[in-house]
């Protein structure tokens, strides 16, 4: 089963009261794209992070982001108690050495002096928090693979649907190819006759319109494009990551599409050639999303 470069997964994780956000987001690429945002105290991990990313998604344009939302309590700005209380006495001490009277207003002083309302401790990442969050990320991974499967399988039912409108048109050319081969030998024949006068070589004739009409024979087109057909179908079951793989063969099949059209010198061919053309266009299109 194929699946689609195209994702988004998401999984939101409780941890002492944080609530720990994380998505991944991915579209088509070549390769695999990524780019990440992580909050500050998650940022030691973003190695491991990587290559977890990296390893399960294989290939697209990946956004993975990680942050943190915190209850009231927690986002409001900390007192840093033992700055507040060295100011209130130093502040103390030189009212007594200058003689000069006490603020009134402790409080609204205090909390305005540099660093009273920053923490002077930093927060550190344990492994039981860690182990939260690693499991929000595989899990938040696991989401987007799963959207990737269905939009894979929205991917397939559309590429057997063009693949059967090829095989039914390439089907309905060979009528076609006998009815050619008349016309063309009825259109030399025809204008030989307007030749009068002109003697020339029947046999020699005949050798021409024969070596003539096997350079326009298809049988080999038809053939190698049926086979391509097959390959694709084959190699859409053979697992996901195949994307690349489904692009040469669309390829492939575009050759012996363009080789039959240039071939046909007939109209009604030349117009199935161009409705063949129309369907694998479709096809080359969505193969760009095939991881």
């Amino acid at each position: 089963m194929i699946q689609s470069m195209t994702g988004y997964g998401k999984c939101v994780a409780n941890y002492n009261g944080k609530k720990i956000h994380v998505e991944v987001k991915s579209l088509n690429s070549k390769a695999l794209d990524l780019s990440t945002r992580i909050a500050p105290l998650y940022r030691e991990k973003e190695m491991e992070i990587r290559q977890l990313l990296s390893k399960e998604l294989e290939r697209g344009k990946v956004d993975f982001t990680l942050w943190v939302e915190k209850n009231e309590a927690q986002s409001a700005a900390p007192v840093n108690r033992g700055v507040v209380r060295a100011y209130y006495e130093q502040i103390r001490a030189l009212s007594e050495e200058a003689g000069i009277p006490e603020p009134t207003d402790w409080m609204t002083l205090l909390l305005r002096l540099p660093d009273a309302m920053t923490a002077l401790d930093v927060e550190e990442l344990s492994d039981e928090e860690w182990a939260v969050v690693r499991t929000a990320v595989v899990d938040a991974v696991a989401a987007l693979t799963d959207f990737r499967k269905q939009e894979g399988a929205a991917l397939e039912r559309k590429f057997c649907e063009k693949l059967d409108n090829i095989e039914r048109l390439l089907a309905s050319i060979e009528p076609y190819e006998t009815a050619r081969v008349e016309k063309i030998r009825q259109r030399i024949a025809d204008g030989l006759e307007k030749m009068a006068g002109v003697d020339y070589d029947r046999n020699r004739l005949e050798q021409e319109m024969i070596y003539y009409i096997e350079k326009l024979d298809i049988s080999e087109e038809k053939q190698r494009l049926t086979n391509h057909l097959a390959y694709f179908r084959e190699t859409m079951n053979d697992g996901h990551g195949q994307g690349k793989k489904l692009g040469f063969i669309a390829q492939e099949m575009g050759r012996e599409i363009n080789t039959t059209g240039s071939k046909s010198n007939l109209a009604e061919m030349q117009n199935i050639v161009v409705m063949m053309k129309d369907e694998l266009e479709q096809i080359k299109e969505q193969v760009l999303n095939v991881m």
